[in-house]
């Protein structure tokens, strides 16, 4: 077997899970992909999640990436379907719900462990973990104004609790602030900045202290999880409506032409010149 089809076979399991001394590992495992969140990367990490809920041993549960990313955040044409506007407005909306519903969702304590950069609902769904350790290498980035899309992942009000509303507008506004490492954990986007080639050590003596405390499940600052469902519900509706909309489209447009996607280039071109006609089936 050679170099690549190696690489390629280590790569069709999307989740690597690992157990040990009460902690589950989950692993995104998509490196050529920067771990980015496909359909099939988000239903492996479902499952996952669901597993260590169900699993006795599992005290704490930790969810990491393979170098160099952490997470590019939702691959959003791949996400896409043919489908009626209607259907899939729907199926946007239902999916972005479920993915943060399994964070809020999990009944144990949640370390989010960014081992590099970390992008778009990959950064807002860390903070409804209990606690973020960053690598000295991650970065941070929602770009959500960038791509005409609302703050999801809770964003919309859970970041101006961890960081305060000047930060949170910097992330999710047009500035589009992307901290370091150093600079959210100045600003409160997370806990724990550790040496990359110490990061597991640190992530190890953090969950074996909260499995000897008895450490339950929590949500920072002053969230609550139905609170913070709710929040989750509201804005996958809106945020469902905004990827039929103008600003979306001609940001893709514009990212897709850039990156030299021709064919995915034309299907947004055509999805904008014929938006006229099939917006009156939303």
């Amino acid at each position: 077997m050679t170099a690549k089809a190696k690489q390629l076979s280590a790569e069709q399991c999307h989740i690597i899970t690992t157990k040990q001394d009460g902690v589950t590992t989950l692993t995104m495992n998509r490196s050529s992909r920067l771990n980015a969140w496909t359909l099939e990367m988000m239903d492996a990490l479902k499952e996952g999640f669901k597993e260590a809920a169900r699993n006795e041993d599992t005290k704490v549960l930790v969810l990491t990436g393979v170098d160099p990313y952490y997470c590019a955040g939702v691959n959003l044409v791949a996400i896409f379907r043919f489908a009626h506007p209607r259907k899939l407005q729907a199926m946007i909306k239902e999916h972005n719900k479920a993915l943060f519903d399994t964070f809020l969702d999990f009944p144990k304590p949640l370390l989010v462990a960014v081992n590099g950069p970390a992008i778009g609902a990959s950064v807002t769904s860390a903070t409804l973990g209990d606690a973020i350790i960053a690598s000295d290498k991650a970065t941070f980035s929602t770009p959500f104004a960038a791509l005409g899309v609302t703050p999801e992942g809770c964003s919309s009000v859970h970041f101006s609790r961890l960081m305060g509303k000047a930060n949170a507008g910097r992330m999710l506004g047009e500035e589009g602030w992307k901290p370091t490492a150093k600079e959210a954990l100045k600003a409160g986007l997370i806990q724990w900045v550790a040496p990359h080639d110490k990061l597991n050590q640190e992530i190890h003596r953090i969950a074996q202290q909260w499995i000897a405390s008895g450490a339950v499940r929590s949500f920072r600052a002053t969230s609550e999880r139905d609170e913070l469902k709710a929040i989750n519900a509201q804005e996958s509706e809106i945020l469902a409506k905004t990827f039929f909309a103008e600003p979306f489209i001609k940001a893709q447009l514009s990212f897709l032409w850039r990156k030299k996607k021709l064919r995915l280039t034309a299907m947004f071109l055509l999805l904008l010149v014929t938006r006229p006609l099939w917006s009156r089936l939303l």
